[in-house]
């Protein structure tokens, strides 16, 4: 299969984004007019040109380009270039059959006949998956002007949704239950038998530009309805009749004729920057997407500025005390007797000073945690920037795989922050491997995370599936990762151990503190299971949107309320863990270096264990590759979780830590 990469968005996609920006959708894409037939020019097309995309389903994760169920295909084939975020989607867009002049209304044209001969192996093949296709409920996706054809049906509530598909057919069980979209129709009636949309009815939505300042017309919406008919002469089709319908057994010749009707209308309500909207608005759960987000948002702030105000009051007590302490003052402390406290009930009250000769030994495994800190680094400035370039709309829907390219490009781009990161928090920790050290940060995660990658990729190739990525593609990575981030990593690790190693506010000695005995929430397990609980409770609900738009192929486009949820998660994993080092600090436990990280990365297993509760009561998926290909991608995703929330719970503990024993005197 030949995919062509269009690299030249990586180069100027910035350039672009902000020098050609017009509306909310897509900068850069320009609108097209359309004319009608004789009065046409270089600025105003005639013929609209409908492409085809890969088919997916709810039930598999493996999606199929559209010429691998036999439909009727374009003689004259071409495909536009595709990006490399379009690529490691699994999109493959390629032209239809489907053409047709502005304004000139088509009624039940004939598009190709497929003929099924039984006792022809290849034939039966074909139709096997094609009914495979049905029973699985794969939709065919269609683009019209860069926009998707919608079939629009009511739902409850005299609600109007908009899917950006529809099936290919459905099907009748065995026992007389009409599955998916043949409950539509009460014709669907017959048991064991597919029905096939072979039929679709388009309808072009168009904005007239007279009086406007430009000329012709702009598409704005287009929608279409499928319908299963049995034309009784091929060559005469007439649109009309009994459902078409594909026994479960093939035990007679079946031919399949394929039909299309065109009308066009006028609506200037309608701006071409708006074009979207009508899906977008007509997405399920959206009005509830809207109130859960500003409850959880409330929640949060509440507990944050609750943590924040304990934090700082206790705090404040307690450096006020250890200098005055320090000094040979006794500490005016209100009590019930009404009596001062001493230097020892000081110390017997909160131990965090007592442990400040030790709260800087370096870690043990030093290297891993440098390596982690290095990515997850590389990690955070990455997603900051896509989601912050995604708020301001130049990621849109519209945009095909701009939001995997962009990701991706900014990721090789960051090695060196990695590098650096790395480097000088290993020598600040007294390591003197730097090699180890800088392979390690510049192959160890990315390598897994291909590994994982590799290994589905397999199974998608063996399964024949579009979302198989062409060895070219796989070379490109590699090359982008060995001939760019490395050596990029390699630039930051030479700076970072430039620098001098970072200096601590006290002196650690020589002989390690022994830890007293820890109560069971001061002990480091529960502690770092209690800490993910709260930046969790922050994004799950973004979490089921943003499954379903993977899994469900539902469109994600509320990219400000997510770029607001990424903020707050910062936030909560930054006050999570520095509530919990402090507890452990007091208790005269200075191990925090490990636990800090793992305190807020736990939020990545509750995101597994969510992962885990949605495919089983969420999705519809069946098959052993389709499972396996759910967790090999889960398990990316949870990995890269894990390094982004536990690097933010480091350097926040990091921080708190060096500043609460940089203000009190020590001798």
């Amino acid at each position: 299969m030949k995919t062509r990469i269009d690299m030249d968005f990586v180069l100027v996609f910035t350039l672009v984004a902000f020098s050609t920006c017009s509306g909310f959708y897509l900068p850069g894409l320009a609108p097209v007019s359309f004319c009608e037939e004789g009065k046409g020019g270089d600025d105003c097309q005639t013929l609209i040109q409908l492409f085809v995309n890969r088919l997916d389903s709810v039930e598999s994760v493996l999606p199929y380009e559209y010429d691998v169920f036999d439909f009727c295909k374009d003689d004259n084939e071409r495909r536009p270039s595709e990006n490399l975020g379009q690529v490691l989607f699994g999109e493959r867009i390629e032209t239809s059959p489907y053409k047709f002049s502005f304004k000139k209304d088509v009624k039940c044209q004939e598009l190709c006949t497929k003929v099924y001969t039984k006792g022809k192996p290849e034939d039966k093949n074909m139709l096997d998956f094609l009914k495979r296709g049905m029973q699985l409920n794969y939709q065919h996706h269609w683009i019209v002007d860069n926009m998707p054809v919608t079939w629009c049906y009511d739902v409850e509530d005299s609600q109007k949704y908009c899917n950006p598909g529809f099936p290919i057919g459905c099907l009748v069980t065995t026992d007389g239950r009409a599955k998916d979209a043949c409950v539509i129709n009460s014709e669907f009636n017959k048991k064991n038998t597919f029905y096939i949309f072979n039929h679709v009815a388009i309808k072009i939505t168009y904005h007239n530009g007279e009086g406007e300042g430009w000329r012709g017309a702009r598409l704005v919406a287009a929608t279409l309805e499928p319908k299963s008919i049995k034309n009784a002469d091929a060559e005469k089709p007439t649109c009309e009749g009994l459902p078409m319908e594909v026994p479960g057994e093939f035990d007679s010749d079946l031919k399949i004729t394929y039909t299309y009707s065109v009308t066009f209308e006028e609506n200037n309500d309608i701006k071409w920057a708006s074009r979207w909207d009508y899906i977008l608005v007509s997405m399920p759960h959206t009005n509830i997407q809207w109130f859960s987000i500003m409850n959880s948002l409330v929640i949060v702030l509440f507990l944050s500025g609750m943590v924040a105000m304990i934090m700082l009051r206790t705090l404040h007590k307690d450096i006020a005390r250890y200098n005055q302490v320090d000094q040979g003052d006794l500490i005016k402390v209100p009590s019930l007797q009404g009596k001062s406290i001493s230097y020892e009930d000081a110390q017997e009250e909160s131990g965090w000073k007592q442990v400040h000769g030790d709260v800087f030994r370096p870690p043990r495994k030093g290297m891993l945690l440098s390596v982690f800190l290095g990515q997850g680094t590389q990690i955070f400035i990455m997603t900051f920037i896509t989601l912050f370039l995604a708020c301001l709309g130049f990621l849109s829907p519209a945009n095909r795989g701009a939001l995997m390219t962009c990701s991706v490009v900014l990721w090789v781009l960051l090695g060196t922050p990695a590098g650096y990161v790395s480097s000088r928090l290993y020598k600040t920790f007294g390591g003197e491997k730097w090699k180890t050290n800088v392979l390690l940060t510049a192959l160890l995660c990315p390598g897994i995370v291909f590994a994982d990658f590799f290994l589905m990729n397999l199974i998608l190739w063996v399964e024949g599936s579009s979302a198989a990525i062409p060895f070219g593609t796989l070379v490109a990575i590699l090359a982008l990762w060995f001939g760019i981030s490395v050596p990029l990593t390699f630039v930051g690790a030479y700076f970072g151990f430039k620098k001098p190693a970072i200096e601590q506010p006290v002196r650690t000695n020589q002989i390690p503190r022994q830890i007293p005995e820890q109560s069971f929430f001061t002990k480091p397990v529960p502690g770092i299971v209690m800490g993910g609980i709260l930046p969790f409770g922050c994004i799950f609900i973004q979490l089921f949107f943003i499954l379903n738009s993977i899994w469900s192929h539902q469109m994600y486009y509320m990219f400000g309320f997510l770029f607001l949820v990424f903020i707050i998660l910062l936030i909560t994993c930054s006050e999570a863990t520095i509530l919990l080092c402090y507890f452990h600090l007091c208790a005269e436990d200075y191990h925090w270096w490990w636990r800090s990280f793992l305190t807020s990365g736990f939020t990545a297993v509750y995101l597994f264990v969510y992962a885990v509760h949605y495919f089983f009561s969420k999705l519809q998926i069946v098959g052993a590759a389709s499972t396996i290909l759910y967790f090999g991608y889960t398990s990316i995703m949870v990995l890269i979780f894990f390094l982004f929330t536990g690097t933010i719970g480091f350097f926040a503990c990091f921080w708190f830590v060096n500043k609460i024993y940089s203000v009190v005197k020590v001798d």
